[in-house]
């Protein structure tokens, strides 16, 4: 069974501006109305009541859509391979088995397989991300420092 991450496929470029137009209304609705909780939806008849997460949700997705992007949608505590994994911090499939052995990032076995879980993923990207957004920093503070124009 192919997972999610295989399906995932690039949005019809026609409806960009619909997406774009689409999430600028969410996103002005969610701004003007802070304290609502939910959202009355109606469509062909039919009335919905939506939690305001799913619209916050809505209006992301459709504000990536707007730029072109393909949207997956996993939970949190979904499982990845090794490669899923890998093609999600953009690694190759070695180094992250290099990064699992190591004990950098957490993972389960499923008889001989390794797996791991979307949000221990994210909160080690979140961790590389800081630590390469704080040396980003130093650099520049060191290029200031020695008055080098950038």
């Amino acid at each position: 069974m192919p997972s999610a991450l295989e399906n995932s496929s690039l949005p019809d470029p026609r409806f960009a501006d619909i997406a774009r137009e689409s999430s600028v209304a969410l996103a002005q609705l969610l701004r003007s109305h802070p304290e609502q909780d939910r959202a009355h939806v109606r469509m062909d008849g039919a009335d919905l009541v939506l939690p305001r997460q799913a619209i916050e949700l809505l209006r992301n997705i459709l504000n990536e859509m707007a730029q072109g992007n393909g949207v997956t949608i996993l939970p949190v505590h979904a499982e990845l391979t090794t490669q899923e994994a890998a093609n999600l911090l953009n690694v190759s499939r070695p180094h992250l088995i290099k990064l699992l052995e190591a004990g950098e990032l957490p993972f389960s076995k499923v008889g001989t397989h390794r797996r791991i879980t979307l949000q221990d993923l994210m909160a080690y990207k979140a961790g590389r991300d800081a630590e390469s957004e704080a040396a980003m920093q130093e650099l520049v503070d060191q290029a200031q420092e020695l008055d080098m124009g950038y």
